[in-house]
């Protein structure tokens, strides 16, 4: 894929995602207002009003604007497949429904991806990720702007996140005469890995698989190595994101492919370890010059590269012919 690995390269330069926030989660401990500094929106700077658009990348998408049930409205890029891609530049997804045939029964045979990026930036600095399965993969692709990140109204929290944005996108997909006729597969990355979780533990039937990159077990849990000298004061962190406690949720029998930096620094590889031990107990080992699989129950894997932090794992090499395997298999 040597046209999009480019982009991708230069937008991991440049990537800052989770260690932004993590990095002041020292002063965030202190009980009031640790939502400032858990979820930097703003950073980099600009990140609140300037989102880039799919369009930008050759892609035609369809901007929406989703009502969440306490009256939120956040933005979402969708991107329907259709049988002949034309990846030339159009301003939105309608433009192109002006000169084509309507894509729905070609987008009905694909794989629907909704991607939740991690707590720094926003959801345009994700698009040469969503080029991958969109042009590669051909997938549809949900894009999501968490409350209270790029244009999306509200403040972000937890509980704004993981029980409402995340569940008002999937429901529109559920509702929608297209992709509610799609397999759904969620991918995550750091805090939209714990996002992507606590949302296949509450829709069993409704998602066919997990992809999550460099997630945590709990947020608090990160205090002990990212700053041991407030260990002790690790109770006052009240967003918990408590993935070990809802991954035991997710039945066996959907798979989940978990991709895990060895040297990333925000989030120790020992937390993705933990949540595979979790998520899987039977287990085989085998070994490449890249990376380590170990396979699990089913179509389950555990793939660690060697050479990947936090914000560069999805440049190493097997990273993305793994997830299109994965794809595959399902």
């Amino acid at each position: 894929m040597p046209d999009i690995i480019p982009a991708i390269e230069s937008f991991a330069k440049g990537a800052f995602a989770t260690a932004a926030g993590l990095s002041t989660i020292g002063v965030g401990l202190l009980w009031y207002g640790q939502n400032y500094l858990i979820y930097p929106a703003s950073f980099p700077e600009g990140s609140r009003t300037n989102v880039p658009v799919p369009t930008q990348y050759d892609l035609p998408y369809e901007d929406l604007t989703l009502v969440t049930r306490d009256e939120v409205k956040i933005r979402c890029y969708l991107m329907t497949q259709r049988e002949e891609l034309n990846l030339a530049t159009k301003t939105t997804f309608e433009s192109l429904q002006e000169v084509e045939d309507p894509p729905e029964k070609y987008a009905t045979t694909r794989p629907t991806v909704i991607m939740f990026h991690g707590n720094g930036g926003n959801m345009g600095h994700r698009i040469p990720l969503a080029k991958v399965f969109y042009v590669k993969m051909r997938c549809n692709v949900m894009m999501v702007s968490y409350r209270g990140y790029g244009l999306s109204e509200g403040s972000p929290s937890e509980e704004g996140t993981f029980f409402i944005d995340a569940q008002t996108v999937l429901d529109h997909l559920l509702n929608h005469e297209v992709f509610a006729k799609t397999p759904i597969i969620l991918y995550g990355q750091s805090m939209g890995g714990a996002v992507s979780i606590d949302l296949a533990s509450r829709n069993h039937e409704a998602i066919r698989a997990l992809i999550l990159e460099n997630t945590f077990m709990t947020l608090p849990s990160l205090i002990p190595s990212a700053l041991p000298f407030l260990s002790p004061f690790a109770f006052l962190c009240h967003q918990k994101w408590e993935s070990a406690i809802k991954l035991p949720k997710i039945p066996v029998t959907m798979p989940i492919l978990m991709l895990s930096g060895l040297q990333d620094e925000v989030v120790p590889a020992e937390h993705m370890r933990g949540l595979w031990e979790i998520a899987q107990k039977r287990r085989t080992t085998k070994s490449s010059a890249f990376f380590k699989v170990i396979d699990g129950t089913g179509k389950s894997k555990f793939i660690e590269f060697p050479e990947g932090h936090h914000n560069d794992t999805f440049v190493q090499a097997g990273y993305w012919s793994a997830v299109a395997d994965f794809v595959t298999s399902l």
